[in-house]
This record gives C-alpha cells, structure tokens and sequence, in this order.
C-alpha cells in the first residue's frame, strides 16, 4: 500500500482536487463517492485530515470504515 505525506493528503480535500480521502488510525480512505461527504464536507469535519482524534465525538464506530475503499497509509513523521 502506498505511503501519502500529511500535507498529500490534505490535497485530496474536495477543493484542490478531485479526490476526497480522510484517514484514520493511519490508513486513508476514498470517500470521493460517498454522498455523505460531498464537497469535502462531512457535518462538521472535513476531509483531507486524520480524523482518528474526531472519532470520539462521532455519533457511530470505526466500523463504517470497513465499508469504505483504502488508498493508502499516513506517513509517520
């Protein structure tokens, strides 16, 4: 699996390009498709983050990210 840096991923925020990806415990997913994040948007949060810390005020578990398409891996720095 392809390693993307921090600020790679912030690219693929719905904005600069056509991709949106968010991360989580270290893996990066695609949600590019997903009606729940159009425009980058997803309620409060935004893609083209690590959203492992936001999780905790989700009103659902890290399950939902089984059903979504991994990319890559987060670059540890």
């Amino acid at each position: 699996m392809k390693t993307y840096s921090k600020q790679q991923l912030a690219l693929r925020n719905g904005q600069d390009r056509p991709e949106i990806w968010i991360a989580f415990e270290g893996i990066i997913y695609d949600v590019s498709h997903s009606k729940l994040w159009r425009n980058g948007k997803h309620y409060e949060h935004w893609a083209g983050q690590d959203l492992t810390e936001e999780l905790e005020d989700a009103p659902h578990s890290s399950k939902v990210f089984e059903r979504l398409n991994a990319v890559g891996k987060l670059e540890n720095l």
